[in-house]
């Protein structure tokens, strides 16, 4: 089923272009990991990893990070080291 294989491709990598452009201060390469793992997630506990759920939960997941972020944190590159 290479068809399908490739089609699966195709619509993960135009999943992980939506969300490297919406979530432009994460690396390219940890917004395509964080929708792997939320389909290898989804798969393990049995769900249905449609694109749209994985674009939900990835998108979820991405938010939390961002948010959990302190402020004073934001925009420095070593944090508060004292």
């Amino acid at each position: 089923m290479p068809a399908l294989t490739d089609h699966q491709i195709e619509t993960r990598e135009a999943l992980a272009r939506r969300l490297c452009d919406e979530f432009t201060t994460f690396p390219s390469d940890a917004v395509r990991r964080c929708v792997d793992d939320v389909r290898a997630c989804m798969d393990h506990l049995g769900l249905d990893a449609t694109p749209d759920r994985v674009e939900r939960m990835a998108r979820e997941h991405l938010t939390g990070v961002l948010k959990s972020e302190p402020p004073s944190g934001r925009g420095q590159a070593g944090g508060a080291d004292g």
